[in-house]
């Protein structure tokens, strides 16, 4: 009887273990935006630990890819589970992760001001969740990471304000060449890249102000190397991705300018299984900027 008594013991405290480490998530918070004039879902991670501590956290705003929303990375990605295996292993500390709905702005500005995504991300949306949840809202201890669109605005946050984070993890970025603008089909554009560049444009038209503003290559090209050193990069792309000469234009055009990154080139292609396997080693990517040293 004792002995069977010991097991259980053992065993409800095995089990209580496992339950406590797991986080918690949270699908559908809301922002009342009012650059945005409507309110702006977001999900969000708290780790195992949070409703039990009074500590502050770091945090990684996680981006999701077109046509998507702020429950792809819960739903589809798993990230939650993932990121309760790593935090428990020691392989990235506690965080909270942060999921907006980007909708398909591309999480930048539109050229006609009707849909300034970029202002909502930068002016409200993080003022608001770094007060709300109990994050250790600095540089140091705040990461950007996503997939596709979500990729291309990592990119584009990381690059435009690198005061504001230590460490950036895109996966299959979207990033696209100037020639790869111009031949994109008129359908196509009209339904992607029209509400962002500008209507009607066809050609060589669409390489306007708009475009260079908000093209990756072009801001590397643009943009001081002590700026763009100011943050860690991890760049990751599957080899049959239809994304990888973006990536590969954007490891080469680092490497001019001499901008220290980890850039990385898996067996796969642009799909959920590459960014599930891929999602921890980005995560402990950004969590080592965490440590001090």
């Amino acid at each position: 009887m004792k002995s069977f008594l010991l097991a259980l013991v053992l065993c409800t405290t095995g089990y209580l273990a496992v339950a406590q480490s797991h986080g918690t998530v949270s699908e559908h918070e809301v922002i009342k935006s009012n650059i945005l004039h409507k309110d702006v879902a977001y999900s969000v991670y708290l780790p195992f630990d949070y409703t039990t501590s009074d500590r502050n956290y770091p945090v990684v705003y996680l981006l999701h890819g077109y046509t998507d929303n702020q429950t792809g990375w819960i739903q589809f990605g798993e990230v939650n589970r993932y990121a309760d295996k790593a935090i428990a292993d020691g392989t990235i500390p506690p965080m909270i992760i942060i999921m907006p709905n980007a909708d398909s702005s591309w999480y930048i500005n539109s050229f006609d001001g009707k849909e300034n995504y970029e202002d909502f991300f930068i002016k409200e949306l993080m003022p608001t969740v770094e007060k709300k949840y109990r994050i250790k809202a600095q540089k140091r201890f705040r990461g950007i990471a996503g997939l596709s669109m979500g990729g291309y605005g990592t990119l584009i946050y990381a690059m435009k304000y690198p005061d504001l984070f230590a460490a950036a993890a895109p996966l299959s970025a979207a990033v696209f060449t100037d020639d790869e603008m111009v031949n994109t089909p008129q359908n196509s554009w009209d339904v992607t890249f029209a509400r962002l560049y500008g209507n009607n444009l066809t050609g060589k038209q669409r390489l306007n102000s708009a475009w260079y503003q908000n093209s990756v290559l072009k801001i590397v090209e643009n943009t001081p190397a002590d700026s763009l050193k100011k943050v860690r990069y991890w760049i990751d792309c599957g080899d049959d991705d239809f994304l990888t000469r973006g990536n590969c234009l954007l490891h080469i055009a680092l490497n001019d300018k001499k901008i220290p990154h980890e850039y990385r080139v898996r067996d796969g292609a642009h799909n959920w299984t590459y960014w599930r396997t891929g999602i921890t080693d980005a995560l402990q990517f950004i969590g080592n900027s965490f440590h001090q040293y």
